[in-house]
């Protein structure tokens, strides 16, 4: 993992500074002037050679600094902290949702397999596959926010909640249509890949074995379907979890819900490149988390991979 993200850092940090503009140009003033500019380019080190400016980088990253962001005017890593938290609460939502869907569906899909349940199912699949899916955030975000004015379709929290309650509620409120949206479009890939593990496992040699032993179909279901049915599901669990936990660029900037999604566009957007290398660094960091997360899982439900 340490190879990974030592290569990644420096590969974004090149990219990020091949990009046309500075964080300054129309930041501070329309009539701030040529000198002004680069005097503030020169303070910031932006004119040093990239290896350099990439060491004085890792030096303070070592000391805990990920820098101060030149948009915001503020530490990096607090700034990151305050967005991590309503990603977090989105995410959480949109995980249990997409899987309290997903599921179900899949194994009802499996259990009917050839029949009016199982071509239902897989028609809601193949479309919510074939959407792009910010045309589904923007029908819904028109539909249930500014239509029928049912949700709000900007920001985490009401300025007016005041209160340990009266917040969680509002959050809660502000993430239901996000978060459904996100769950409805991301149960296609949980949904087929259940259905065929379901059907795989039913004409299994073990599956056949247990019906002549007079087992019942609802314990085969329980304790041998089930079970190697989630194996595929378990294999990419962990790039889904930690995939939300990144963010979504188009949910966030949709819904202008602050989020590390909506922060990482808008530092791209300002050239602000120590938001930009830290949010990259932390994405690639999640990701080699969802691996592992992904291995532990497979290992619960498979014990035959196990490492003794």
């Amino acid at each position: 993992m340490i190879p990974e993200l030592i290569v990644l850092s420096v590969i974004v940090f090149i990219i990020s500074k091949q990009l046309p503009g500075d964080p300054f140009t129309g930041s501070i003033s329309p009539k701030t002037s040529p000198n002004q500019l680069h005097h503030l380019m020169k303070i910031n080190g932006l004119y040093d050679p990239w290896y350099q400016q990439y060491s004085n980088w890792v030096v303070h990253l070592f000391h805990g600094d990920l820098g101060t962001s030149y948009e915001y005017q503020e530490p990096v890593s607090s700034l990151i902290a305050s967005r991590a938290v309503n990603t977090f609460w989105l995410a959480l939502l949109t995980m249990i949702m997409t899987y309290a869907i997903g599921l179900p569906l899949g194994l009802y899909a499996g259990r009917h397999e050839g029949k009016l349940q199982d071509t239902l199912v897989r028609i809601y699949s193949y479309m919510t596959m074939s959407i792009p899916f910010f045309v589904v955030l923007v029908l819904g975000c028109w539909i249930f926010g500014y239509d029928l004015n049912l949700f709000p379709t900007a920001g985490s929290v009401s300025p007016t909640a005041s209160g340990f309650f009266p917040v969680l509620f509002s959050r809660l409120y502000h993430m239901i249509l996000p978060a459904t949206l996100g769950a409805l479009f991301a149960t296609s890939g949980i949904t087929q890949y259940l259905r065929s593990g379901v059907v795989d496992a039913k004409n299994s040699n073990y599956v056949k074995t247990a019906k002549a032993k007079g087992v019942s179909m609802k314990n085969i279901y329980k304790h041998h379907i089930l079970r190697n049915a989630l194996l595929p599901i378990a294999a990419f669990a962990g790039y889904s979890i930690t995939g939300l936990l990144g963010g979504s660029l188009f949910t966030e900037q949709i819904f202008s819900y602050p989020g590390m999604g909506l922060l990482f566009l808008n530092a791209v957007n300002f050239r602000d490149y120590t938001v930009m290398t830290a949010l990259v660094l932390l994405y690639g960091f999640l990701s080699l988390l969802g691996t592992l997360l992904s291995d532990i899982a497979l290992s619960v439900i498979d014990p035959r991979i196990r490492v003794k």
